[in-house]
């Protein structure tokens, strides 16, 4: 007689859809109170504190699921597999975001990130600036692979972490 086993993937959309909505009302949320241009440490924190709480609470239930068993490479594809589809959910948000709800999001951050480059390096010239600007609008499309790269580091990182600390073998029995 075989029993069960939870399934990782299960585990990893179901947590990983539930993250990016909570990520993606979260966006929402500062949209609506004018602070989506806020990229502070409260902001950015509370942003990585959603995915990690999602990523341990996907890995605790599939372990619950697995009659309370769990590996650590189950945990590294529950977590990579949370942070993967929320960080999916979150791009596309952004995308929409920035495309169709507020098409200008990007330009006002390019101002923005020029303001504080000449606060922060008064011997740079506003043309050095602005071509550095162009640079990166250049490269603006590299930021959608390296969120998802990113998240799936986080994952990962979480994922070996909490599955160090839940691991239980099945007995060889």
């Amino acid at each position: 007689m075989e029993d069960s086993q939870a399934k990782t993937g299960k585990f990893s959309l179901n947590y990983g859809l539930i993250v990016g909505v909570v990520g993606v009302t979260f966006g929402i949320m500062l949209y609506t109170m004018d602070m989506h241009y806020e990229r502070g440490l409260a902001v950015q924190g509370t942003q990585t504190l959603i995915l990690v709480a999602g990523i341990i609470l996907g890995i605790y239930q599939f372990k619950k699921a697995n009659l309370n068993y769990l590996t650590i490479s189950e945990a590294l594809k529950v977590g990579a597999g949370v942070a993967l589809i929320a960080g999916v959910l979150g791009i596309l948000y952004f995308y929409v975001f920035s495309n169709y709800v507020e098409p200008e999001y990007m330009d006002n951050m390019y101002e923005l990130g020029k303001q504080q480059a000449l606060a922060n390096n008064p011997k740079l010239t506003e043309e050095q600036i602005d071509q550095g600007i162009e640079m990166q609008k250049s490269f603006a499309w590299m930021s959608y692979p390296l969120i998802l790269i990113i998240n799936i580091v986080i994952g990962l990182i979480v994922g070996l972490i909490t599955g160090l600390v839940l691991k239980k073998d099945k007995p060889a029995y």
